[in-house]
Order: C-alpha cells, then sequence, then structure tokens
C-alpha cells in the first residue's frame, strides 16, 4: 500500500527534548535532539529525530524526518482490529483494541503517537525499556502491521466469518 499522503495536513507533536553535552579541550558544547510525532488523526502517521544546537532546529529537523516516515494505519470504530505486539530493540509495547468509551491508557510516549493516528480507545502496556523514542518506534510497527479483515480475506483468498 504505497500511496501518496499529503503532509500539510499533518499535526506535529514534541513527544520528548533531550539536552546533550559534549566535553571538548575548549569547553562544553551543547545541543539537543528532540523526538517529533505527526499524524492527521484520521489513520496516518510518522515519527522523526532531530539533533541541533537550539531547540526549534531540532524540532524543525524532526518533522522534517516525520514527514518522509509516514505510514497509515486501519481504525475501526476508534480503535484497532485485533491485539498486536510492536517490537523495537528492547522496546515491546502490546496494543489491545478496547470497548467504546475505555479512552487512550497508555504512557507518554505511546499515548502520542495513539493520539496523533487517530485511536480514542486502546489499551497498551510497555514492556522493556522505557526509552521515548524506542516506544514510539515500537508502537509505531505495532501500528503498521495491524490488517482488517478484508485484507486477511483477501490474502488468504477465502471468506472469514
Amino acid at each position: 500500500m504505497t500511496q501518496k499522503i499529503e503532509t500539510e495536513k499533518l499535526e506535529e507533536t514534541v513527544v520528548k527534548i533531550n539536552r546533550c553535552t559534549n566535553v571538548t579541550k575548549g569547553g562544553k558544547s551543547l545541543s539537543f535532539s528532540a523526538v517529533v510525532v505527526v499524524g492527521d488523526k484520521s489513520g496516518t502517521i510518522g515519527y522523526g529525530f532531530g539533533k541541533a544546537r537550539e531547540v526549534p532546529n531540532a524540532v524543525g529537523k524532526a518533522v522534517k524526518d516525520a514527514n518522509k516516515n509516514v505510514v497509515s494505519v486501519p481504525i475501526i470504530n476508534g480503535t484497532i482490529p485485533h491485539e498486536v505486539w510492536g517490537c523495537y530493540k528492547t522496546a515491546r509495547v502490546y496494543l489491545k483494541p478496547a470497548a467504546p468509551g475505555t479512552g487512550i491508557k497508555a504512557g507518554t510516549s505511546a499515548r502520542s503517537v495513539l493520539e496523533s493516528v487517530g485511536i480514542t480507545d486502546i489499551l497498551t502496556k510497555c514492556y522493556g525499556t522505557r526509552n521515548p523514542l524506542n516506544v514510539v518506534k515500537a508502537t509505531t510497527e505495532g501500528l503498521k502491521s495491524l490488517r482488517t479483515k478484508q485484507e486477511i480475506e483477501l490474502l488468504r483468498g477465502v471468506k472469514i466469518e
């Protein structure tokens, strides 16, 4: 499913800004790194990482990177079609569909991804590392691996009841 997604409508959410210091012979050089999630709240998501000497430049680089990594996600009645595990390095995120009215039960990093994609009801649990970048990547990997009932029927060539 390679389709052209318009990046003008995407809203950006800053997940984490980290201050990095490099100590050299001449003193300390300060830089900032930013993790940003972009989404249109209707099934499109992307994440990016940027590093620069100033925060606005780091966020700008991260947004530019996020617009390159945009994917679409199936959403059914405000939740996901089925349970799924998202894994990236040591971060593992369990995503489970929830009944309407449950809300988003997730940590800050996973919550920003799920809100940006437009999911309103979901249960999540993060295992392993709590590193914001790795959790964002694991959550996105889990969302990318979701399939609808119709997609599975086409793949298998049978009717699922």
